[in-house]
């Protein structure tokens, strides 16, 4: 082999090796800082649009209502590593509840899933409907597993976070 052949050889391992090291360094790093919270403001009219992948579900029998019907006008964080924080809640706008970036509410929680759940209104009614989570939506104690109504004071439970619907 010539000496050009030999040294473009001995440059190409050398990139190749600090491409390794760089990678390694990203996952370490990812590892010890976690995702990146994107922080996000919402809009009044910007509805989030449908998963592509899922079909709509079927909407649930609407909860019979009282004289005056109490509705939920924001979501807080009780309890988990985003305490305090709080979403408004706006007819025909879902928040969606996740790790994900493109999420409404954004969990730095490794026991949430990408896309965990999805809170939707629903003939002025709220739903909560877990979408395939590993570690399940519960409302109260209860584990979800069709899109179930619920009002001010549930308390929902995603992985290591409470949230309350608060009027």
């Amino acid at each position: 082999m010539s000496e050009l052949t030999i040294t473009l050889l001995r440059l190409g391992y050398l990139l190749l090796l600090w491409l390794f090291v760089l990678a390694a360094i990203s996952v370490l790093r990812r590892d010890l800082y976690g995702t990146r919270v994107v922080q996000r403001r919402m809009r009044a009219k910007a509805a989030e649009p449908a998963p592509a992948k899922r079909p709509e579900p079927r909407a649930p029998a609407p909860v019979p209502a009282a004289a005056e019907p109490v509705v939920a006008r924001r979501l807080v964080v009780t309890s988990g590593p985003l305490r305090g924080t709080t979403v408004p809640l706006t007819a025909g706008a879902a928040v969606m509840i996740g790790r994900a970036p493109s999420c409404t509410l954004v969990l730095d929680d490794d026991y949430s899933s990408q896309r965990h759940a999805r809170l939707y209104e629903h003939a002025g009614q709220w739903f909560v409907e877990d979408l395939g989570s590993t570690n399940g939506t519960f409302v109260g104690r209860e584990r979800i597993t069709e899109p179930t109504a619920v009002g001010p004071g549930s308390q929902l439970r995603v992985g290591q976070s409470t949230l309350e619907l608060q009027r």
